[in-house]
Protein backbone atom coordinates (compact mmCIF):
# COMPACT_ATOMS: atom_id res chain seq x y z
CA UNK A 1 0.00 0.00 0.00
CA UNK A 2 1.04 3.56 -0.69
CA UNK A 3 -0.35 6.77 0.67
CA UNK A 4 -0.88 9.42 -1.99
CA UNK A 5 -2.04 12.99 -1.74
CA UNK A 6 -3.74 14.84 -4.57
CA UNK A 7 -6.40 17.46 -5.11
CA UNK A 8 -9.75 16.20 -6.39
CA UNK A 9 -12.36 18.71 -7.48
CA UNK A 10 -10.58 21.42 -5.51
CA UNK A 11 -10.34 19.40 -2.30
CA UNK A 12 -7.09 17.99 -0.90
CA UNK A 13 -7.31 14.21 -0.53
CA UNK A 14 -5.02 11.62 1.02
CA UNK A 15 -5.77 8.00 0.23
CA UNK A 16 -4.19 4.56 0.68
CA UNK A 17 -3.81 2.78 -2.65
CA UNK A 18 -2.29 -0.42 -3.90
CA UNK A 19 0.50 0.04 -6.43
CA UNK A 20 -1.67 -1.48 -9.16
CA UNK A 21 -4.83 0.55 -8.42
CA UNK A 22 -6.19 2.48 -11.37
CA UNK A 23 -7.16 6.12 -10.90
CA UNK A 24 -10.68 5.33 -12.13
CA UNK A 25 -11.17 2.72 -9.40
CA UNK A 26 -9.80 4.95 -6.65
CA UNK A 27 -12.11 7.78 -7.73
CA UNK A 28 -15.15 5.49 -7.83
CA UNK A 29 -14.51 2.97 -5.08
CA UNK A 30 -12.54 4.92 -2.49
CA UNK A 31 -13.67 8.50 -3.07
CA UNK A 32 -17.27 7.68 -4.11
CA UNK A 33 -17.05 9.84 -7.25
CA UNK A 34 -19.14 7.51 -9.36
CA UNK A 35 -19.64 9.95 -12.23
CA UNK A 36 -16.39 8.63 -13.66
CA UNK A 37 -17.68 5.60 -15.54
CA UNK A 38 -15.65 2.52 -16.43
CA UNK A 39 -16.86 0.97 -19.64
CA UNK A 40 -14.00 -1.07 -20.96
CA UNK A 41 -10.83 -0.94 -18.77
CA UNK A 42 -8.81 -0.84 -22.00
CA UNK A 43 -8.93 2.88 -22.92
CA UNK A 44 -11.24 2.25 -25.86
CA UNK A 45 -14.48 3.96 -24.79
CA UNK A 46 -13.55 7.23 -23.03
CA UNK A 47 -16.29 6.98 -20.38
CA UNK A 48 -13.64 7.42 -17.67
CA UNK A 49 -12.10 10.69 -18.88
CA UNK A 50 -11.10 13.11 -16.11
CA UNK A 51 -8.80 16.10 -16.15
CA UNK A 52 -5.39 15.68 -14.56
CA UNK A 53 -3.60 19.01 -14.22
CA UNK A 54 -6.02 20.39 -16.81
CA UNK A 55 -5.46 17.69 -19.44
CA UNK A 56 -8.00 15.00 -20.38
CA UNK A 57 -6.87 11.55 -19.28
CA UNK A 58 -8.56 8.18 -19.57
CA UNK A 59 -8.42 7.31 -15.89
CA UNK A 60 -8.61 3.56 -16.56
CA UNK A 61 -5.12 3.80 -18.05
CA UNK A 62 -3.50 5.76 -15.23
CA UNK A 63 -2.27 4.26 -12.00
CA UNK A 64 -3.46 6.15 -8.94
CA UNK A 65 0.13 6.50 -7.72
CA UNK A 66 0.89 8.40 -10.94
CA UNK A 67 -1.72 10.97 -9.89
CA UNK A 68 0.07 11.77 -6.62
CA UNK A 69 0.53 15.52 -6.32
CA UNK A 70 -1.79 16.33 -9.22
CA UNK A 71 -5.02 18.27 -9.52
CA UNK A 72 -7.82 15.97 -10.72
CA UNK A 73 -11.20 17.21 -11.90
CA UNK A 74 -14.08 14.79 -12.40
CA UNK A 75 -17.52 15.41 -13.85
CA UNK A 76 -18.71 16.14 -10.31
CA UNK A 77 -16.23 19.02 -10.10
CA UNK A 78 -17.45 20.95 -13.15
CA UNK A 79 -20.61 22.46 -11.65
CA UNK A 80 -20.09 25.51 -9.43
CA UNK A 81 -22.38 26.89 -6.75
CA UNK A 82 -25.25 24.65 -7.84
CA UNK A 83 -24.98 25.79 -11.47
CA UNK A 84 -24.07 23.40 -14.27
CA UNK A 85 -20.90 24.04 -16.27
CA UNK A 86 -21.77 25.55 -19.70
CA UNK A 87 -20.85 22.26 -21.42
CA UNK A 88 -23.09 20.26 -19.06
CA UNK A 89 -25.91 22.71 -19.73
CA UNK A 90 -25.34 22.43 -23.50
CA UNK A 91 -25.57 18.63 -23.36
CA UNK A 92 -28.84 18.95 -21.45
CA UNK A 93 -30.28 21.56 -23.79
CA UNK A 94 -29.23 19.76 -26.99
CA UNK A 95 -30.26 16.28 -25.84
CA UNK A 96 -26.63 15.16 -26.19
CA UNK A 97 -27.27 11.95 -24.28
CA UNK A 98 -29.58 9.01 -24.18
CA UNK A 99 -28.55 6.33 -21.71
CA UNK A 100 -25.97 8.69 -20.17
CA UNK A 101 -23.19 6.15 -19.71
CA UNK A 102 -20.72 7.90 -22.01
CA UNK A 103 -21.83 11.40 -21.03
CA UNK A 104 -19.36 12.18 -18.21
CA UNK A 105 -16.38 11.23 -20.38
CA UNK A 106 -17.84 13.03 -23.40
CA UNK A 107 -18.34 16.21 -21.39
CA UNK A 108 -14.87 16.09 -19.84
CA UNK A 109 -13.32 15.56 -23.28
CA UNK A 110 -15.49 18.30 -24.78
CA UNK A 111 -14.49 20.82 -22.10
CA UNK A 112 -10.80 20.18 -22.78
CA UNK A 113 -11.41 20.36 -26.53
CA UNK A 114 -13.21 23.69 -26.22
CA UNK A 115 -10.57 25.13 -23.87
CA UNK A 116 -7.76 24.31 -26.30
CA UNK A 117 -9.53 25.10 -29.58
CA UNK A 118 -11.64 28.26 -29.50
CA UNK A 119 -12.55 27.96 -33.20
CA UNK A 120 -14.33 24.63 -33.14
CA UNK A 121 -16.38 23.48 -36.09
CA UNK A 122 -18.23 20.22 -36.64
CA UNK A 123 -15.22 18.45 -38.16
CA UNK A 124 -12.95 19.49 -35.28
CA UNK A 125 -15.49 18.27 -32.72
CA UNK A 126 -15.85 14.90 -34.45
CA UNK A 127 -12.07 14.53 -34.67
CA UNK A 128 -11.60 15.67 -31.05
CA UNK A 129 -14.09 13.12 -29.71
CA UNK A 130 -12.72 10.13 -31.64
CA UNK A 131 -11.59 8.49 -28.38
CA UNK A 132 -15.10 8.59 -26.89
CA UNK A 133 -17.66 6.00 -27.90
CA UNK A 134 -21.43 6.35 -27.69
CA UNK A 135 -23.69 3.44 -28.53
CA UNK A 136 -26.98 5.31 -28.38
CA UNK A 137 -27.03 8.76 -29.93
CA UNK A 138 -25.48 8.68 -33.38
CA UNK A 139 -23.33 11.64 -32.22
CA UNK A 140 -25.24 14.43 -34.02
CA UNK A 141 -26.74 15.93 -30.85
CA UNK A 142 -23.41 15.48 -29.07
CA UNK A 143 -21.68 17.53 -31.77
CA UNK A 144 -24.34 20.25 -31.49
CA UNK A 145 -23.96 20.22 -27.71
CA UNK A 146 -20.18 20.60 -27.88
CA UNK A 147 -20.43 23.49 -30.33
CA UNK A 148 -23.03 25.26 -28.16
CA UNK A 149 -21.07 24.50 -24.99
CA UNK A 150 -17.86 25.85 -26.52
CA UNK A 151 -19.68 29.02 -27.55
CA UNK A 152 -21.07 29.45 -24.04
CA UNK A 153 -17.61 28.86 -22.52
CA UNK A 154 -16.22 31.68 -24.67
CA UNK A 155 -18.87 33.98 -23.25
Amino acid sequence: MSVISLTVNGNPVTVDVEARSLLSRVLRDQLSLTGTHVGCDTSQCGACVVHVDGKPVKSCTMLAVQAAGTDVTTIEGLARDGKLHPMQEAFRENHGLQCGFCTPGMIMSAVALAEHNPDLDEAAVRKGLEGNLCRCTGYQNIVHAVLDGAKAMRG
